[in-house]
């Protein structure tokens, strides 16, 4: 019998992890031969991470928490065994901004801190916390007050939401902190190396993507070393180490609170969502693996999931296909990270609004005619 192992990440903009998977088997439910299916959806910490938990068995906790604009969102987290996934697109993330309206002064991470808070509350041990497809630079501020600090203007106010509101930042209380922090292990799924300012920082790097002009992320970028400056006289102690350190401008400077607060371990994105999902066991006596994402390109070698899965199936001895939506790879550089060949959607597609639109049904077309060549 020929084993084979379905485990894409999503299309972004089209179908997510599980719809490819989905679209995948269909294709080669046809098949001739004695030919086994198994599917195991993956991430690498931004969008579809909990949906990646909740197909390895994690059970789906339903929440209402604040999006990225302060509207309430319908969103979840998820827990196995005193494991709690938490991720940040899905509430305070760029596909939460209503109508896709950029708001890079006033997009906070409240809702993140709400949905930890909710995991803390349920008393798990363990936080693993997906920062990709953030919509905020606000350096945390939101996830920490949600978490119970408060952040106060000179008049011992309250400040608002978002990196703008930074402006008025005078002191950080950290003393009405979540007891439970002190429990549990953070940790946060991180796929950049960014500091958290400088001309490599959040705000310089992501503020552009995230709708902030030039004037806006020089701004920005001053309120994240403000806040850094703050959170030191607040703990006691130097944060510069963890202000500069890869990483801490993750998320628009998430990654800077949750090390510096809350006392958090980065670790590559699809590393932990791998290991999360068991992906080792469900690989044991695979013969093909398929891996995919929306577009395969020179991001995809820096750590995305596709590659990852590959280097993990390559060493299990696994032959590894990749389908996209489109492929900018060479084949040299498509056999250096361990994947035999790659199908692109686009290149069946009679345009690139069908490519889009209608990617399961080229997805299912593409699986029965392609792949049974490597099985």
């Amino acid at each position: 019998m020929t084993r084979v192992l379905l485990a894409p990440d999503k299309f972004k903009g089209s179908l997510t992890a599980t719809e490819v998977a989905a679209a995948l088997e269909r294709g080669l439910a046809g098949v001739a031969g004695d030919v086994e299916v198994a599917v195991s959806p993956v991430a690498d910490g931004g969008d579809g991470t909990l949906d990646a938990a909740v197909a390895a068995g994690y059970e789906r906790v339903d929440v209402r928490a604040s999006g990225p604009t302060g509207e309430p969102v319908d969103t979840a987290w998820a827990h196995l065994a005193g494991t709690a996934i938490v991720e940040m697109a899905d509430v305070s993330g760029l596909v939460r901004l209503p109508g896709g309206r950029l708001e890079p002064m006033t997009a906070t991470s409240r809702g993140t801190g709400e949905l930890i808070a909710a995991a803390l509350d349920a008393g798990v041990r363990r936080i693993v916390l997906g920062v990709g497809g953030s919509a905020c630079t606000d350096g945390g501020a939101g996830l920490l007050q949600a978490l119970g600090a408060r952040l106060l203007d000179p008049s011992g106010a309250e400040i608002g939401d978002g990196g703008g509101a930074l402006a008025a930042l005078a002191a950080v209380d950290l003393g009405g902190l979540h007891p439970r922090l002190r429990e549990v292990e953070v940790v946060v799924a991180c796929d950049v190396d960014n500091p958290l300012t400088g001309p490599h920082g959040a705000a310089a790097i992501y503020g552009p993507q995230k709708g902030a002009n030039e004037a806006q992320v020089a701004e920005l970028d001053a309120h994240l070393g403000r806040l850094a400056d703050l959170v030191s006289a607040a703990t006691g102690r130097d944060v510069r180490d963890v202000r500069d350190s890869p990483g801490a401008g993750a998320a628009g400077g998430v990654g800077f609170a949750a090390m510096a607060v809350l006392g958090a371990t980065l670790r590559p994105g699809i590393d932990l969502v791998l290991e999360m999902v068991g992906f080792e066991q469900t690989l044991a006596g695979a013969d093909l693996v398929v891996v995919g994402e929306g577009a395969l390109d020179e991001q995809s070698l820096r750590g995305k999931a596709p590659i990852g899965v590959a280097r993990l199936a390559r060493a299990a001895g696994a032959r590894v296909v990749a389908v996209c939506g489109v492929n900018h790879l060479s084949p040299p550089a498509l056999a250096a990270a361990g994947i035999d060949a790659a199908y692109a959607v686009v290149d069946r597609a009679p345009s690139t609004e069908s490519a889009i639109h209608d990617a399961a049904t080229h997805l299912e077309q593409l699986a029965a005619d392609e792949l049974p060549r490597h099985l």
